[in-house]
């Protein structure tokens, strides 16, 4: 295995517990559009796609607009009150840094939240560049985000991991000839997750340092 010199990280589910921000931004769209709340297990498993994938299977079309307006709205707020770190996860990202990695973030969720949230949190420093999709034709399952990211940093494939929770992360990663890894912390099960060869999985993101070593 070669020395890598690039982590990417997924955002949501992978560093960032922000599923009580989404459920809660979610579930009052629907109240007000008039539409039956869901549960907690069903708004995790449509998340990773972005905001408005994430709303367009429960919403008729012509609501669709509307809904990602008052989604947004309240999901501005919502993300402050209500999103945390999983434990560990400032830690070790000083750690990766103080070792001289280069850091990065490649996320579906909009550049405008994912920056609100990573810069409330107090982890915005720890690295060198953010890329979102909406900044892209094309998000994650494909490649391009990860690609971007390296071009940009100026690393190749093989010195570079990227970190995921979803199945699209470890398809992303695949399809740019990278390592990937794939935590529990997130939306798709274990049983989904090795179905697409991820390079380890692990229970939380915190356990990838040990396999750095």
């Amino acid at each position: 295995m070669k020395t890598p010199r690039l982590i990417i990280f997924d955002v949501d589910g992978t560093l960032i517990d922000a599923y009580p921000a989404i459920t809660s931004s979610f579930n009052f769209t629907m109240e007000r559009l008039g539409y039956a709340v869901k549960p907690p297990r069903v708004i995790r498993k449509a998340v990773g796609w972005g905001d408005l994938n994430l709303l367009k299977p429960f919403v008729k079309p012509d609501d669709l607009k509307k809904a990602l307006r008052i989604y947004r709205k309240h999901h501005r707020k919502e993300l402050l009150l209500s999103s945390r770190l999983f434990p560990g996860v400032k830690r070790m990202l000083a750690a990766f840094k103080k070792k001289k990695y280069l850091l990065a973030i490649a996320s579906n969720r909009p550049t405008k939240f994912t920056r609100i949230l990573i810069k409330h949190l107090a982890v915005i420093s720890y690295f060198d560049y953010v890329l979102c999709a909406d900044r892209l034709k094309r998000g994650k399952p494909y490649p391009d985000i990860i690609r971007k990211i390296m071009e940009k940093l100026s690393v190749g494939p093989d010195h570079t991991i990227y970190a995921g929770d979803m199945f699209i992360d470890i398809l992303a990663g695949r399809r740019a000839h990278v390592r990937t890894v794939a935590v529990l912390t997130g939306s798709s099960s274990r049983k989904e997750l090795k179905k697409e060869n991820p390079w380890k999985i692990l229970r939380k993101i915190t356990e990838l340092p040990a396999y750095l070593r």
